[in-house]
């Protein structure tokens, strides 16, 4: 149903290497957080993990930084819409907030996060034939998303074995009120946009007409007496 969509908004080169910029500072981010669990964690396995999934996560930083400069470095016309909510990345790990959450809680945000980004890949690629390279790239990138996939459920099973599914449907109905919010923020925005243009285009003209008219309408020696006087002089 959306292939259409992506296939328009991945066409343009500079637009998708603009894309993948937001990628890498996503992924880059997500690895600092991930680096920091691993630091939090007294668990030994997952600070094993945790810290495999951070370095997976910088050099996919790298990787889509570096096919970004290689997209732009190419002259074309220059893009007008970007489409950023239409093609998002993997803005799940912008949420986490891993001084505050256990360990379960993290792994099953983590889960369902690294979930929502491989569709997300596999959909980008699918439309991507014009441009062999970035698809390449998304075909690698989904190998090590399949690998944090599984191993999040597999520790969050043997971290929580009878409440890993209370875990997911918490963390599911978090990123779903932290989606709610980032759409929220950007409507009140578009409106606040809207709104001004309204008043600019709607409300000034008449203000504008009606002030003309009262100037043609002013009595003539009511404006000549608020002209000033020139003054005489003295020689």
């Amino acid at each position: 149903m959306l292939k259409p969509l992506h296939r328009w908004i991945w066409a343009d080169a500079r637009r998708r290497g603009r894309k993948l910029l937001r990628f890498a500072e996503t992924e880059a981010d997500g690895g600092r957080d991930l680096a920091r669990a691993a630091e939090l964690t007294r668990d030994a396995v997952l600070r094993r993990l945790y810290f495999r999934h951070a370095g997976d996560e910088q050099r996919h930083a790298d990787l889509f930084g570096r096919r970004a400069r290689e997209l732009l470095a190419v002259p074309c016309g220059a893009t007008a819409f970007e489409a950023n909510w239409l093609a998002p990345g993997e803005r799940g790990l912008d949420d986490l907030r891993v001084e505050e959450d256990a360990d379960e809680t993290l792994l099953a945000f983590l889960h369902l996060s690294e979930r929502a980004a491989a569709g997300r890949f596999a959909a980008y690629a699918q439309v991507l034939e014009a441009d062999p390279q970035t698809r390449a790239l998304f075909a690698r990138i989904l190998e090590d998303e399949a690998f944090h996939m599984t191993y999040t459920r597999k520790q969050l099973a043997r971290l929580s074995p009878h409440k890993q599914g209370l875990r997911l449907w918490q963390a599911r109905a978090a990123r779903l009120w932290s989606a709610y919010l980032r759409l929220a923020a950007k409507v009140a925005a578009m409106l606040g946009h809207l709104f001004l243009l309204l008043q600019y285009f709607l409300l000034l003209p008449p203000f504008a007409v009606l002030a003309k008219r009262a100037a043609r309408s002013e009595p003539q020696g009511f404006a000549a007496a608020r002209r000033p006087t020139p003054m005489k002089s003295q020689y």
